[in-house]
């Protein structure tokens, strides 16, 4: 591992010789928040107008990445939770492309924590969710590969994606290299050991982080997840 330094944990890794950045996030300590529209309900779409949008709160964004798959209108293609409130459904449809390769999942956080569950399970939830993205394909399931993925796949992308280790500390990664789906989740369960981990997107994964003077704002994106701080 080699640590970067800032407020939050960065770290540069490898996935079977591919480079990834990663940032550990702990809950306990760090604010995550999913963004998509501001006050007049227009779409956010860059980390440059996310930040803009904190402003006038006081805040300012310590790290943001693109959270989940979306349409031309950049509408979530799934379940989208902010704040406790359900701006978009689960989506259980079969279709093709990756978000619905099944099984697929959702990253939530409630009161308990933070998990990757399978997005049927979604609606036999007990605790509601204060923030919730679904995505797909699912990386892991309880340290299972998704069954579609192989090792020897062409599919090769820059992708980025989320896992949680345990109910307060999640990882985001996004690829520096282009890697296929059964690199970068073998990546989360070998390197990050997180049993439960969700492929957010692919093409393009980007990556706010000031303390490594990173900025990725060249795309323009759906749902994205942040963690924000006092703005000094």
């Amino acid at each position: 591992m080699n640590p970067v330094a800032g407020a939050l944990e960065f770290s540069r890794q490898l996935a079977l010789g591919k480079r990834i950045t990663v940032c550990k996030i702990n809950l306990e300590t760090d604010r995550l928040e999913l963004f998509l529209q501001d006050e007049k309900g227009a779409i956010l779409k860059t980390f440059a107008a996310v930040e803009r949008f904190l402003e006038p709160k006081g805040r300012t964004l310590s790290f943001a990445m693109n959270a989940g798959m979306f349409h031309g209108n950049f509408a979530p293609v799934g379940l989208f939770v902010q704040d406790g409130r359900q701006i978009k459904p689960l989506n259980l449809d079969d279709a093709p492309g990756n978000f619905f390769l099944k099984p697929n999942g959702v990253f939530l956080i409630s009161a308990s924590g933070a998990r990757v569950i399978e997005s049927s399970e979604y609606l036999k939830l007990e605790e509601p969710a204060a923030l919730a993205t679904q995505s797909g394909p699912l990386l892991l399931r309880a340290n299972q590969l998704h069954p579609a993925f192989n090792a020897g796949s062409m599919s090769r992308l820059y992708r980025n994606g989320v896992g949680v280790a345990s109910k307060k500390t999640v990882y985001f990664a996004i690829s520096e290299e282009q890697v296929n789906l059964y690199e970068f989740a073998v990546f989360f369960r070998d390197v990050l050991h997180c049993p439960d981990a969700l492929y957010l997107d692919g093409d393009i994964s980007s990556l706010y982080a000031p303390a490594l003077r990173r900025n990725d704002d060249g795309n323009h994106l759906g749902p994205i997840i942040g963690v924000t701080a006092p703005r000094q």
